[in-house]
């Protein structure tokens, strides 16, 4: 999912309790997180979550927020892998106040993981998550986001009644009222992701105070990629 369909999927989301939820836990991200790689960020051991850290990583540079650049941890690093991608489960044992484990769990953890949160929150850690309702999981996190596997389907916002409309195929063929599905579609375990991480880089300072937000950032990262527009 690239910028471009963030910004249309928060505007579809814009009338449903998502936004809000996702910013608050992003502002519990960042808050809990004192330091550049104190973000634990970890997953199962057959869904790492790859995806969400490159996001972190890009929200972190492009917003000036290194505190949220996150340490990947992950389950079985080759031996012979860049230091960025060779931390293993054993960086959780040592994970202390002012760092955060962040866990993201699409499936059942296992018992080894849930073994390392619990010992990195009572050595002072703060504990996220987000997964599809595992209740020992949730029962450590200081704050969680739980996406059923069906996914969260939102009620829309009210809108007014379409004008009738002549549909040929009504009984008798007389005028009838269509009304369109307004039903919002479902929010994916990747969905959600997406949101935290545009979440987590919002509401940053930017110089001279001002408060810089998701359209902004949109904005001047594409100046990084493709220079600013040219001059008319």
């Amino acid at each position: 999912m690239d910028a471009a369909r963030v910004v249309i999927l928060r505007e579809i989301l814009s009338a449903t309790e998502w936004v809000d939820r996702t910013r608050d836990f992003a502002r519990s991200l960042r808050s809990s997180t004192r330091e550049r790689g104190g973000l634990l960020l970890v997953g199962t051991p057959t869904e790492e979550p790859w995806h969400l850290a490159a996001h972190l990583e890009d929200e972190a540079r492009y917003g000036g927020i290194p505190e949220i650049s996150p340490t990947l941890v992950r389950w079985s690093p080759q031996a012979d892998a860049p230091s960025h991608l060779a931390v293993g489960l054993d960086r959780l044992e040592n994970a202390r106040r002012g760092e955060t484990v962040f866990v993201v769990a699409p499936n059942t953890p296992p018992a080894a993981l849930l073994e390392r949160v619990s010992d990195a929150r009572k050595s002072g850690a703060t504990i996220l998550s987000i997964d599809t309702g595992d209740q020992d999981l949730e029962d450590l996190a200081h704050d969680a986001i739980t996406v059923p596997e069906t996914g969260l389907v939102t009620a829309p916002r009210p809108r007014p009644l379409p004008d009738i409309v002549h549909d040929p195929n009504a009984y008798g063929h007389a005028p009838s009222l269509v009304i369109p599905d307004l039903s919002l579609p479902e929010v994916s375990f990747e969905a959600v992701q997406h949101l935290v991480s545009v979440a987590a880089g919002e509401n940053v300072t930017a110089p001279g105070g001002k408060r810089r937000g998701f359209r902004d950032r949109l904005a001047r990262f594409l100046d990084l990629v493709s220079g600013p527009a040219p001059e008319r």
